[in-house]
């Protein structure tokens, strides 16, 4: 990632953390306005994530065209850090899902809800617009600009800062810290999707590896 991505790129990242939410929530209440109806959210939700799809694409192109390359050059090592990725996010994901936490969890459900009211949407919001837009903020520039420093604190801080990003809107959304707990969850595909990017060194494979675990999620909650 070049010096001018990255400086972009922190600013996409602050944004998208702290002022887009925000903006989807404009945006779903401007489409669904006081009605209902999980079509909508589904379609609000693509335009949201569509938005900031475009806005990678147009801060990291040059990362993301030399990380295709490193995917064609790398096809073995990143081939193998997807399948074993996702095997062991999967299977420690399905161990941690056994746990008594004392909330459940509303991604799952958020997406097969939308899933039955819209499904071609919903299947490209979390096969594809996600997908993308999460890992090359969280694996391409938080991981990448870590590594340079110290590759261990790369490691911890992607980790947990990641499995914590993915529930935090909750807890502050139903005023209940308890959601944060669900972070646990989060960890192995967190874990999965950063060793994935370390062994295979382009972000490509992560985005199928995040593609096939929202499926699952998806999946299972139907």
């Amino acid at each position: 990632m070049t010096a001018s991505e990255a400086q972009r790129g922190l600013v996409f990242f602050l944004l998208y953390l702290f002022v887009f939410p925000r903006l989807n929530a404009w945006i779903q209440r401007l489409i669904i306005g006081d009605g209902e109806g999980e079509v909508l959210v589904a379609e609000a939700n693509v335009i949201y994530y569509g938005f900031l799809f475009i806005l990678a694409l147009f801060i990291f192109w040059s990362f993301l065209k030399e990380d295709f390359i490193d995917l064609m050059d790398w096809l073995p090592e990143n081939l193998f850090g997807l399948g074993a990725g996702l095997l062991f996010t999967l299977a420690l994901r399905l161990l941690l899902g056994l746990l008594p936490l004392p909330v459940s969890d509303p991604i799952s459900f958020q997406y097969a809800s939308e899933f039955r009211g819209a499904p071609a949407p919903t299947l490209v919001l979390v096969l594809l617009l996600i997908p993308l837009v999460e890992e090359v903020l969280f694996r391409g520039f938080l991981f990448g600009q870590l590594r340079g420093y110290s590759r261990p604190l790369a490691f911890v801080v992607s980790i947990l800062f990641y499995a914590v990003a993915m529930v935090w809107r909750y807890a502050l959304d139903f005023s209940d810290p308890r959601y944060l707990l669900l972070s646990i969850l989060y960890l192995p595909l967190s874990a999965g999707l950063t060793w994935c990017y370390d062994n295979g060194g382009s972000i490509w494979s992560c985005v199928a590896l995040h593609a096939g675990f929202n499926g699952f999620l998806l999946f299972i909650a139907l």
